[in-house]
């Protein structure tokens, strides 16, 4: 799956270490994520800690709701190890 749209941020403070995925395009939200303990490889797809979107005198938070599974999903597949060198210049062809 491709997720040229989100950001993780990682940030290590007092020992413990904090996970943000951002969308950066509209509708623009980001949210903190805690690994899942209880997942086989004790990250899953995150627990949902905190969702941060714009004030919006609209209400219109449904277009938000839309990304957050695939916020999930990114933030799962971010564990992943890279691909090789070999393999990534093959697909920047």
């Amino acid at each position: 799956m491709d997720f040229p749209h989100f950001l993780r941020i990682e940030r290590d403070r007092r020992g413990r270490s904090k996970h943000y995925v951002v969308h950066t395009v509209d509708p623009k939200f980001s949210l903190e994520l805690t690994p899942d303990g209880a997942a086989p490889d004790k990250i899953g797809r995150g627990v949902i800690k905190r969702v941060c979107v714009p004030n919006s005198w609209a209400g219109d938070y449904a277009q938000c709701a839309k990304f957050i599974g695939v916020a999930q999903e990114f933030f799962a597949q971010s564990f992943a190890p890279p691909a090789s060198p070999a393999e990534s210049r093959r697909f920047a062809r």
